[in-house]
């Protein structure tokens, strides 16, 4: 029988890990977003939000920062529910995953986006304005495309680690591709086995996202010369 009759199984926790890692993608990138406008556009305020949101979250490894996030916020939980008289609410795990995975990695976006900001020549977001462009329209036209061209290969680098990372998430019990072969492994004694398809299969998705990226990055170059040797 094909892997010991967990082929579905593993199939399952394989459409979950993608579906996590995209989602904690647009989380991550919304809050790099924000994160990077705040530290360069922002108040003292929100400049000093975002600093220590980035250096906060930076300075601690992922898996205890995922601990610390999940069990807090079910903590939480749990005392509003106790002081109301209501049931016990437990978060569901693909939420809590894709959060955490966001909200940490929204933190590295926020350091590539804000260096790609700075990449993009001030002269031309004025000579945009000084068409009568209004600031949406800078930002779409000239900001972004151009932002994206020396952002992609940080991008890049962030989208691999984070597709790695869903892994940790199998310890707050959600039934990703890294539980469910762990599981198999354990009920068939073939954990060895079980474990070469799991980095198989993420292998084949960190090198479709490789493939992707590269077309990303010729899309947003059009136009640019390449240095030559």
């Amino acid at each position: 029988m094909f892997l010991h009759g967990y082929g579905s199984q593993i199939v399952a926790g394989t459409w979950e890990t993608i579906k996590l890692a995209l989602l904690s993608l647009l989380v991550a990138f919304m809050l790099g977003l924000i994160g990077a406008s705040a530290k360069l556009f922002g108040n003292f305020l929100l400049k000093g939000v975002a600093q220590a949101y980035t250096t906060l979250v930076r300075s601690v490894p992922d898996l205890v920062l995922m601990l610390l996030i999940f069990f807090s916020i079910q903590m939480g939980l749990n005392s509003i529910t106790d002081a109301l008289g209501l049931p016990v609410f437990e978060i569901d795990p693909f939420l809590a995953g894709v959060l955490t995975i966001g909200f940490i990695y929204g933190a590295y976006f926020a350091e590539t986006l804000r260096g790609a900001f700075l990449a993009v020549p001030k002269g031309q977001l004025e000579a945009g304005k000084a068409f009568g462009m209004s600031n949406w329209q800078v930002f779409g036209r000239i900001l972004f495309p151009q932002m994206m061209r020396f952002a992609l290969p940080g991008i890049g680098n962030n989208w691999l680690v984070l597709l790695k990372a869903t892994a940790l998430v199998s310890i707050i019990g959600l039934s990703d591709l890294v539980q469910v072969t762990q599981t198999a492994g354990r009920s068939t004694n073939s954990m060895f086995l079980f474990i070469c398809v799991a980095a198989v299969i993420y292998l084949a998705m960190t090198t479709l996202s490789s493939l992707v990226l590269w077309w990303l990055e010729r899309k947003y170059s059009a136009g640019v010369r390449e240095a030559q040797l």
